[in-house]
């Protein structure tokens, strides 16, 4: 079968083209909806599921990404011919139908089909057919536009971007401290590991300081978002990939903000954020609602620590840690061998606040640790609402935060906090409950729970010895 006038034709019209490889298998929307899948905060593995592609494909698009989706997320202009088009137009085609049949099917141009054909046709096989795999993949190629990054053509601006991430730090006399001796990895470094020593500026530092540094040149301008994509972005040749160890974080990758917000506790759910405890324990006006923690010593020894917001009165729960300790092997989802796990947490409070009149248990604000995951039933076996508050906000539980500071008289960090007897907590708290405070007027918290349950007809519970 000879080559025709018309192939002829069409193959001088293309520029000689050397392979790139296989056509990929996946469509432009695909890497749309990953990214989309992404913002929302699922895994790259989640996402690569969800729009129909392998985990490790998944995983590659968002590495070689940095993290940072790379197309647009807006959908494609109409004037563009689809994948779902180009598959019609190649079934059409393979029926026999002429330009302008498929035209009016397609709802296009004579022109339009025409030029398709032309351009896209795959000529691998020594005649013009049409696959439709092919065609949106030579459009996808015909497409690209790239641009060079401004830090890879302004050798100028890129010393000075260098400089501020990666530069030695000096001691006062300029001889350079080169700090510990750290290989790049090609990800995040480890924890309590060292970290390379530099200048270290963050991005959106060096962009500011560019302007003052050089206000009249406007060559000397760049904005902390292209500082973060030449550094995560593989391929843009403008910053080495190993500067991102200067970042703060270290991160090898961007991390999407969705993602992070969805790291809270999964026994943690709106109905018990700090956000939905009732407006009067926080004005303080009635006793019952208590706030708690624990305070960690050494060898992951605890004590927890129980503070009534309106009185200041304290309890300490005491948590032994488990036999076995320190001598055997922890058994993966076992229970916590040091004593302050969900459940060991769980009972204790339970026994303490099962011994308060009914009217002291209203509520128990606590961070989202943990140790905290059995709330449900502690709830349940006590009859206390339990609210969380919100990560990274202790203000939010001030009044257990200053008392936990008071403690660490008692209990300093750093200390095997274990080795105390229930009976010395107890003390502990008797003589934290005895000391005057301010904010009281100068009584004694155990004074000012005995004055809240003499004026409710209860009688006197709290003991300052």
């Amino acid at each position: 079968m000879g080559i025709t006038k018309q192939q002829k034709a069409t193959w001088a019209m293309r520029d000689k083209m050397y392979s790139p490889g296989r056509p990929p298998v996946w469509q432009r929307d695909q890497v749309q909806r990953f990214w989309v899948g992404i913002a929302m905060g699922l895994s790259s593995e989640g996402a690569a599921l969800a729009v129909g592609v392998s985990s490790p494909v998944g995983s590659r698009w968002f590495r070689e990404a940095g993290g940072m989706c790379p197309v647009s997320l807006a959908p494609m202009s109409g004037r563009y011919l689809s994948f779902a088009e180009r598959e019609e137009i190649a079934i059409l085609k393979a029926k026999g139908c002429g330009v302008r049949e498929i035209a009016r099917q397609t709802g296009r141009s004579p022109s339009t089909i025409s030029r398709e054909l032309r351009r896209n046709a795959a000529t691998r096989s020594g005649t013009s057919g049409y696959r439709a795999i092919n065609a949106q993949w030579h459009a996808n190629r015909r497409a690209k536009r790239p641009k060079v990054a401004k830090l890879a053509s302004n050798e100028k601006l890129r010393d000075y971007v260098q400089d501020r991430l990666s530069g030695l730090i000096t001691r006062e006399d300029g001889t350079e401290v080169p700090g510990p001796t750290v290989r790049f990895i090609g990800r995040r470094h480890g924890r309590r590991q060292d970290r390379r020593w530099a200048k270290a500026w963050s991005p959106e530092q060096i962009s500011k300081r560019l302007q003052i540094d050089f206000p009249h040149d406007e060559s000397m301008r760049i904005s902390h978002e292209a500082i973060y994509q030449a550094l995560f972005i593989q391929g843009r040749g403008a910053l080495r990939r190993e500067l991102v160890a200067c970042l703060r974080t270290g991160r090898a990758l961007r991390v999407p903000r969705a993602r992070t917000q969805g790291r809270g506790k999964k026994f943690v759910t709106p109905e018990v954020m700090i956000s939905e405890r009732p407006a009067e324990a926080e004005d303080r006006a009635v006793p019952g609602h208590w706030e708690g923690d624990l305070i960690i010593g050494l060898n992951k020894s605890a004590i927890g620590t129980l503070v009534e917001r309106t009185t200041r009165f304290t309890m300490l729960l005491h948590l032994p840690p488990m036999e076995g300790h320190g001598t055997i092997e922890p058994v993966k989802n076992g229970p916590p061998l040091a004593g302050h796990g969900a459940e060991a947490v769980r009972d204790a409070i339970a026994a303490t606040i099962g011994t308060l009149p009914e009217q002291l248990r209203r509520s128990l604000t606590w961070d989202q640790g943990s140790e905290m995951a059995q709330h449900a039933q502690l709830r349940v076996d006590t009859g206390l609402a339990i609210y969380f508050a919100d990560p990274h906000s202790p203000w939010q539980r001030g009044t257990n935060e200053n008392t936990n500071g008071l403690l660490r008289q008692y209990f300093p960090k750093g200390t095997d906090l274990s080795k105390h007897h229930p009976d010395d907590l107890v003390a502990v708290a008797a003589a934290l409950n005895g000391r005057p405070r301010k904010t009281l007027g100068w009584k004694t918290p155990a004074e000012a729970l005995d004055e809240h349950l003499q004026l409710a007809g209860q009688g006197s519970v709290a003991t300052t010895s």
